[in-house]
């Protein structure tokens, strides 16, 4: 088990070669739509066609009965759209009419997906004869565990946006949240059975996904949670409900993608569990349209930055009891301008702190700057008490770019939130600490883990202190010894071409 991790690539892989067989035919903005509209046609006509040859097999005749796929939240694939359909047009001009006609059937039997499939595959500025390429790509690959994948469509987009962002330079700048920081969310969290699950910044659902998973896995059923989202950007915001139709999760997500801040379209939710990574010191947001707004409890946030307009947002929508788990840039932790400190200082006093934990660099696919995963919790059960994990040790690197958390790290801190949770937590010296309100008031409201959990002691090798010190100086005066040499040699090595030092 130790080597199993969240950032296994091989769909993703898959998905991305057949990106760039697009690469120079259409406009990078157009990438992502094709490619996950065809993935959305692809997994809901292999999943209908699994249960297809199920019902052949029992014989009943129900085959081509809808409710015998609606009940099971599989989709009812007319046979316009169906896969075999689209790959053996695969290398006719009509290619592109055949995948749109496919969109336009699935939405005509899912009134939920109206106006959000792509259906633009026609386009003429798309060359038929590579979109036959990337059908090709398509037929031949095995989705026969894309039920079972983590969150089929958040992370292979996450892997693309990365790939984008990497081949076209910084400015991409959107990213999603990696499957092992979610489920370290969750696995935190807890959500439960009849629950109300919220994300303001929902991005491709990810989060309701693996709550969802957590709630199945715990004997529960996952079809019992009420999930309630905002996305800002509309290809996000449809690629989200694309996300939940699969799962058979019924999201309320609003009519239409709108800016959380200045058009809340949830103003009465009360949620249980909030789990979001927003954009991180995000700005403008909107700030002076919003002075008076009744969500700003604890001080009007900076028109500079929003992570203190994002924490309170959420603890506005917090019901009696529930919890909060958010990620944000570091920043947040400790900064004392524009009256964000004062900001904290209050949220602080309020007892509402119940974690943070520092991350390692590099979890993120496109974004290096270093994040922590923040709980705050209404009623929590250690009152006056607040944890913190310095986790930046944790996790290992998948490749030379990434790292990525094991099972074993994410039950590793979760067991830890536990543990502080029933009162039997004991202090660990450079990983976790439990901190009073009286203690965080001593480092002036500054939340930065490393402050509490201190540094880890070190092993004792053994080696007389004199011993030690006699060696170590022996070495350095070695490395001084060297360092003239060569000083000396890139001096006489300068001269000799005319530049002298």
């Amino acid at each position: 088990m130790a080597d199993k991790t969240q950032a296994n690539i091989g769909f993703e892989k898959q998905i991305w070669d057949a990106a760039c067989v697009l690469w120079g035919h259409i406009p990078a903005a157009e990438y992502r739509k094709v490619i996950i509209g065809l993935i959305f046609l692809r997994y809901v006509s292999t999943a209908f066609e699994k249960r297809y040859v199920e019902l052949v097999e029992e014989g009943d005749g129900f085959e081509d009965d809808r409710d015998a796929y609606t009940m099971d939240n599989i989709f009812f694939v007319p046979e316009e759209a169906r896969w075999k359909t689209i790959s053996s047009a695969a290398h006719t001009p009509e290619i592109g009419k055949v995948i749109d006609n496919a969109m336009r059937a699935i939405e005509a039997e899912n009134k939920s997906l109206k106006g959000v499939l792509p259906a633009n595959y026609a386009n003429p500025d798309l060359d038929k004869h590579v979109l036959g390429d990337v059908v090709d790509i398509f037929t031949n690959m095995d989705m026969g565990d894309a039920e079972e994948s983590q969150d089929l469509l958040g992370r292979t987009y996450e892997y693309c946006i990365a790939q984008f962002a990497s081949a076209e330079g910084a400015g991409g700048g959107e990213f999603y949240t990696p499957s092992s920081v979610v489920k370290t969310l969750v696995e935190i969290l807890k959500p439960f059975e009849n629950c109300r699950v919220y994300d303001p910044c929902c991005g491709s659902g990810g989060m309701f996904v693996q709550s969802a998973k957590f709630i199945k896995a715990h004997s529960g059923n996952r079809g019992n949670i009420s999930v309630y989202g905002q996305e800002a950007n509309s290809d996000t915001w449809k690629m989200a409900k694309l996300n939940m139709a699969i799962r058979g999760i019924e999201p309320d997500f609003g009519p239409h993608q709108a800016d959380t801040f200045t058009n809340d379209l949830h103003p009465t939710l009360k949620a249980d569990f909030i789990l979001a990574n927003p954009p991180f010191n995000y700005h403008p947001w909107n700030q002076e349209k919003l002075v008076d707004d009744v969500r700003w409890k604890y001080g009007l946030p900076p028109s500079g930055n929003a992570n203190y307009a994002w924490i309170q947002h959420m603890i506005h929508h917090l019901a009696p009891n529930g919890k909060i788990g958010l990620v944000l840039a570091n920043g947040a932790l400790s900064t004392q301008s524009s009256g964000e400190g004062e900001i904290r200082k209050r949220i602080i006093e309020d007892d509402l702190i119940e974690g943070i934990v520092a991350l390692p660099t590099q979890l993120f696919y496109s974004v290096t700057i270093p994040v922590t995963l923040w709980f705050i919790t209404k009623g929590k059960k250690q009152t006056g008490k607040t944890l913190f994990i310095d986790a930046r040790k944790m996790g290992h690197m998948v490749d030379r770019k990434h790292r990525d958390f094991t099972d074993e790290d994410i039950k590793k801190l979760a067991d830890t939130f536990e543990a502080f949770q029933n009162g039997t937590l004991e202090d660990v010296k450079g990983f976790c600490s439990v901190a009073t309100l009286q203690d965080i008031e001593k480092q002036d409201y500054i939340l930065t883990p490393g402050r509490y959990v201190g540094i880890e002691d070190q092993e004792d090798d053994g080696e007389p202190f004199e011993e030690k010190m006699t060696r170590l100086t022996s070495d350095l005066s070695n490395m001084f010894e060297k360092s003239h040499k060569l000083e000396d040699e890139i001096r006489k090595k300068l001269g000799a071409i005319g530049y002298e030092i």
